[in-house]
């Protein structure tokens, strides 16, 4: 049920737009009774909210990975920048942050659910990573968040940008190679 729900407010958002994404509009979408939606959220941003959380959650199992040993660490966390690099950069998710750079009615309310569901939760779960690994011995780090924040920008900030602008095409679901990976080889 949770599954069809966030598929049905996905595909309205990316391509009728935030302003159809109704609960009755996901509701039909995804073949669900409109009380069987409500059980799931209450209400629009709520949807949006499971949408964008639902791919943060792609992150969880790369993240619980432990890592034994320091010649562990780097290629851990090689896969871990992909596995957020795939997510981030997919066409769905590429498709979102175009429909916020758009002007539209309740913008703010969007942009704030995609902010402390998505960007936020996404930078704390790394962060939480790294600090886990500092804390084992393994990573000799001052400022985690800091090498968090410019992590992620290296990864993701660019490819972000020249796939928002039809520069270059998203990372198609399901392929174990970075963006970065791809223009250089």
């Amino acid at each position: 049920m949770g599954e069809a729900a966030v598929a049905a407010a996905t595909w309205l958002l990316l391509n009728e737009g935030y302003a159809a994404t109704t609960m009755e509009a996901v509701a039909k979408r995804a073949g669900l009774a409109k009380k069987s939606l409500y059980r799931l959220a209450a209400n629009r941003e709520d949807l949006v909210a499971l949408v964008v959380r639902s791919w943060t959650e792609e992150f969880k199992p790369v993240l619980a990975t432990e890592v034994r040993s320091q010649a562990d660490v780097l290629p851990a966390l090689a896969e871990i920048l992909r596995v957020i690099a795939a997510r981030v950069l997919s066409a769905d998710a590429v498709g979102l942050f175009r429909l916020l750079t758009t002007d539209f009615p309740s913008k703010a309310d969007l942009l704030e659910v995609y902010e402390r569901n998505g960007i936020e939760r996404g930078r704390r779960m790394l962060c939480d990573w790294l600090k886990r690994q500092r804390k084992n011995g393994l990573l000799q780090l001052k400022e985690p968040e800091a090498v968090c924040d410019l992590m992620l920008s290296m990864v993701i900030a660019e490819p972000l940008r020249q796939m928002a602008l039809g520069v270059t095409p998203p990372v198609p679901r399901g392929t174990r190679r970075s963006a970065s990976r791809r223009r250089s080889g």
